[in-house]
């Protein structure tokens, strides 16, 4: 049986549309036209985790910043009224292979950051993504958080088997 704690988390139910058993979806992905797309497999999750309901999209589309989604399990309102704030999910197999130089935020989130000569730098606590690139908040062990962008001069070297990530700091980059 697959690890629920592996599993991705693509989206967050927000609400229900309309009396024929669709659901407005928050999505949680770079991939939504994938991952709503007819036939996908998927997976409500309980806030909680005290339940889950493997399901299948007969249709979605795109409306504003949410997805209205019809899984074939269900044809009216009250049979989908219960999964408002479910999340949902695909398990870790399902994920899309990426480009290149691209990963998903669990590979890189606990990362050790090494400086070039091999010094620790720190951990990798959370991914901003203020704009034109993201940017990687690295835990210190002592003094504030660092911040690194995303970019080719900074990150040399990202190792997501051995979870390590070498970079070079540019001046100013970290304030003691």
């Amino acid at each position: 049986m697959p690890d629920p704690r592996r599993r991705l988390t693509v989206g967050q139910v927000i609400n229900t549309h309309g009396i024929r058993g669709e659901l407005k979806i928050w999505p949680q992905t770079d991939f939504p036209d994938v991952r709503f797309a007819k036939g996908s497999q998927l997976l409500l999750v309980h806030p909680e985790g005290r339940a889950e309901e493997p399901v299948r999209v007969e249709r979605s589309r795109g409306q504003k910043n949410v997805y209205i989604v019809k899984f074939d399990a269900f044809d009216n309102i009250n049979e989908v009224e219960r999964f408002k704030g479910w999340a949902v999910k695909v398990e870790d197999e399902q994920r899309v292979p990426l480009q290149p130089g691209e990963y998903y935020f669990r590979d890189i989130i606990g990362c050790d950051v090494l400086l070039e000569d091999g010094s620790s730098l720190g951990v990798v606590e959370d991914i901003l993504r203020p704009g034109a690139n993201d940017v990687w908040v690295v835990k210190r062990p002592k003094g504030k958080p660092a911040l690194l962008p995303v970019i080719d001069e900074v990150v040399l070297n990202v190792d997501v088997a051995s979870r390590t990530i070498t970079v070079r700091l540019m001046e100013g980059l970290i304030d003691d």
